[in-house]
């Protein structure tokens, strides 16, 4: 029955549209906002739960996705493709697609991840190759360019993405590049899976064509880090993520269930 103060209602509102195309921020902070009328300490409560929740899907996604790519009779050592980071600097701890890379490394059973770099940003290069480094799990920068390619080579047994937001038909919307990717791993015959908790699908949008693409603007295109990359005047676009079709997608792996669209 407490009316918000209109500072609150507009800060929640700034935080919530934040990032229009992935769902579980806006979840998260409608969680810990109907709180907000009970106090501070209710709603630390509330976001320390969810964090919890999170560290707890983070694991099952983890070990649902290893047990699936690595059932223990087969022995045998998986090098995995990814893009973007999805580790835990993104998902509170271990992480999502990522997570599985960890699990199959704790169980000796990670030959080596090709970590797309994920241009313009470049979390590949930065985060998921710090991550990987960190747990010691052998790893090779790749261009993005080059992913689908490799893919054709053979060798690769899995690609392992996140997801942003995963549409009621199991369209999904991850970093720009996996797109390109899960093209290149229909043509190769390689399993391309979606690893994300059951929040992000968003049972409100029935199919990827409906979801909010964020798009960031020149700057970060033709420049990196105060570096000018092309002539003064070039514009850009720069689509911040993609989507792919659930046709494309050999299973959807979520902290309860294996999805097969």
């Amino acid at each position: 029955g407490v009316v918000l103060a209109g500072d609150d209602q507009d800060a929640i509102a700034r935080l919530r549209a934040a990032r229009p195309t992935a769902v579980n921020l806006a979840w998260g902070v409608d969680q810990a906002a109907v709180w907000v009328p009970h106090g501070r300490e209710a709603v630390l409560r509330a976001a320390l739960r969810i964090r919890d929740e999170d560290i707890a899907a983070c694991r099952a996604m983890g070990e649902r996705g290893a047990d699936l790519l690595a059932p223990a009779e087969s022995g045998e050592l998986l090098r995995i493709m990814t893009v973007c980071n999805t580790g835990g600097l993104a998902a509170v701890e271990r992480g999502t697609a990522l997570g599985v890379v960890q699990t199959l490394h704790e169980r000796g059973r990670l030959a080596e991840v090709l970590v797309l770099e994920t241009r313009p940003l470049l979390q590949g290069a930065r985060l998921t190759c710090w991550e990987l480094g960190r747990m010691g799990a052998g790893h090779r920068l790749v261009t993005d360019g080059a992913g689908p390619y490799l893919l054709s080579r053979g060798g690769i047994d899995a690609v392992l993405i996140g997801a942003d937001r995963i549409a009621a038909n199991g369209d999904t919307a991850n970093k720009i590049g996996s797109y390109a990717l899960a093209l290149g791993a229909e043509r190769a015959r390689v399993p391309f899976m979606v690893v994300a908790p059951e929040t992000t699908i968003d049972f409100a949008t029935p199919a990827g064509d409906q979801i909010e693409i964020e798009d960031r603007g020149a700057e970060e295109v033709v420049a990196i880090r105060g570096v000018r990359l092309a002539p003064e005047g070039t514009g850009a676009v720069n689509p911040a993520f993609d989507v792919t079709p659930h046709e494309l997608i050999t299973a959807i792996i979520t902290d309860k269930r294996v999805i097969r669209p």
